[in-house]
């Protein structure tokens, strides 16, 4: 049997670190914390990148709080901006998952695309899944899992482009990135699966709002995260 190298082995077990950092609180008690995330932050680490994520900075953040262990419930790409959910207990996190998969956790979204949607509200349903030939990107497949995006167009645009809110009724890795440019309404900025910009260095996507119940008071909570400059720049507000 081949052995395996304790370098391997070492960045198996390894587990995040706390670290100190910048967080924008949009809520915060001691079940749960919404954080509004800016553009350029990774979530949570992977194998490649172990330090200065959002986690990290949480895990610091409740460092003396016992029985503290953030998991997180609504994730986002490293250039999306917007509202991150993290339990900070392990029967919360699995409280609001049951939650999430009942549908009781709505996420909406703020798009700024090239064209203008026709209809101008509509739901796309196509199957998604990873590319073979390049893992990083989505792709529709028939063989991919079931998924749906409901959109609407708040507005148009100067230079053929349209600001959209959509609303994720699954939540599927770039759902929303590889559903919009399948229609011909790719997002600004988005180099993987749309076009780049010159107004944008990202892709103009941000995680406006959430509505969920609290896990343990079961009230309403309805959050929302300001639309970042960059964003503001696109849709001249």
């Amino acid at each position: 049997m081949p052995e395996v190298s304790t370098e391997f082995q070492s960045t198996e077990r390894r587990r995040p670190l706390p670290e100190e950092g910048p967080l924008s609180i949009v809520f915060e008690d001691e079940w749960i914390i919404v954080l509004d995330k800016p553009p350029g932050t990774v979530v949570h680490p992977t194998y490649k990148n172990w330090s200065g994520t959002l986690l990290n900075r949480v895990l610091w953040r409740v460092r003396d709080r016992v029985g503290a262990q953030p998991g997180i419930l609504t994730r986002l790409d490293k250039d999306t901006s917007g509202l991150v959910v993290m339990a900070l207990t392990p029967e919360v996190h699995a409280a609001m998952q049951r939650d999430q998969t009942a549908g009781r956790v709505r996420k909406e979204y703020l798009a700024v695309v090239q064209g203008t949607p026709k209809p101008q509200v509509g739901s796309i349903s196509l199957p998604l899944g990873r590319d073979r030939a390049d893992r990083r990107r989505v792709v529709v497949t028939e063989t991919g899992a079931p998924s749906e995006t409901r959109y609407e167009v708040v507005a148009t645009l100067h230079g053929d482009a349209s600001l959209l809110r959509c609303e994720l009724v699954t939540g599927r890795t770039h759902q929303i990135r590889v559903h919009l440019a399948s229609r011909g309404w790719p997002i600004l900025g988005d180099a993987l699966y749309g076009v780049t910009s010159a107004t944008i260095t990202r892709q103009a996507l941000h995680a406006w709002r959430v509505r969920l119940p609290h896990p343990i008071s079961r009230q309403p909570l309805d959050l929302e995260a300001q639309i970042p400059p960059d964003m503001r720049s696109l849709v001249g507000t």
